[in-house]
């Protein structure tokens, strides 16, 4: 396979894009899934929520506004193709330049402070964005893109379970996580969970699993069929749109696995908004 060029500005135009459509366009999956909710939410004012989120979101889309006012912060899961050079740049450099004209330029809200201790200085470009980046054979770059607001951020947890927890301690760890985590990350909500790997493995997948289409399913029935459980029983739990109670806590829970330690088993939980805001591209 020839080598193949791709310059530096069209990562950065295509980054961009990518950042300004999923903050002014609800992913499909997303629209579809609370209109859905919409028709079979049993409390009024669940209804009346998910009428106003689905109305909110389709003003976004009209005026090219954001949907909602927490913008986020970037996130990439790139697969990298072997047989690709950078020309006019590092990739680096032309990804951070996509996120910055992406949020300038698209007046999204820049969230992003420069030390998360002392100093918390705004960066005023909602960069540096968060990349990772996997090296596969080929001659394409794919970009899988989320911005993740922090009021569901903060509702993430991690727990180092033993393999004789089995798979009744995952269940009992993802329910205790969106339990504890209540109205607080403006459900209805998408749940990520990551199993496996080490400590920051499990986490990255978690994050990954959010930016997963919510009408796609994990290909092992195992994981398919714990996804529909832990939808099911998630939205027992009552919060409901907005937390005011009602049958649609969550629209969908996707899970992620890597093989693990004989002596592990991490699972993590990355709570995503309603919004969900996540986009691909192929370069």
């Amino acid at each position: 396979m020839d080598v193949r060029t791709i310059s530096a500005g069209e990562i950065t135009g295509t980054v961009k894009k990518l950042f300004m459509d999923m903050n002014y366009f609800i992913g499909e999956d997303i629209l579809c899934a609370l209109k859905k909710a919409e028709e079979n939410e049993s409390s009024e004012t669940g209804r009346s929520v998910l009428s106003q989120l689905i109305e909110n979101n389709r003003i976004a889309a009209d005026e090219e506004v954001p949907i909602c006012q927490d913008t986020g912060m970037a996130v990439l899961f790139v697969e990298y193709g072997d047989h690709v050079v950078i020309e006019g740049g590092s990739f680096e450099q032309a990804v951070q330049e996509g996120v910055r004209q992406a949020y300038i330029d698209g007046y999204l809200r820049k969230s992003v402070v420069d030390d998360p201790v002392f100093d918390r200085v705004n960066t005023k470009d909602n960069t540096p964005a968060i990349i990772y980046t996997t090296i596969v054979p080929g001659d394409r770059i794919r970009i899988l893109a989320g911005c993740k607001g922090f009021g569901s951020e903060n509702m993430s947890a991690i727990k180092m379970l033993t393999p004789s927890a089995g798979v009744e301690g995952v269940k009992q760890f993802i329910l205790d996580a969106v339990r504890y985590a209540g109205p607080n990350p403006c459900p209805p909500i998408v749940v990520g969970v990551g199993i496996g790997g080490t400590f920051e493995k499990a986490a990255m997948l978690a994050k990954k699993a959010t930016l997963r289409p919510i009408n796609t399913k994990n290909p092992d029935p195992r994981y398919a069929e714990l996804e529909d459980e832990m939808l099911a029983e998630i939205n027992k739990m009552g919060f409901g749109p907005a937390g005011l109670g009602g049958d649609n806590t969550a629209l969908g829970v996707n899970i992620e696995y890597f093989p693990t330690h004989i002596a592990g088993m991490p699972v993590a939980v990355n709570i995503c908004c309603h919004a969900a805001r996540h986009k691909e591209a192929e370069i």
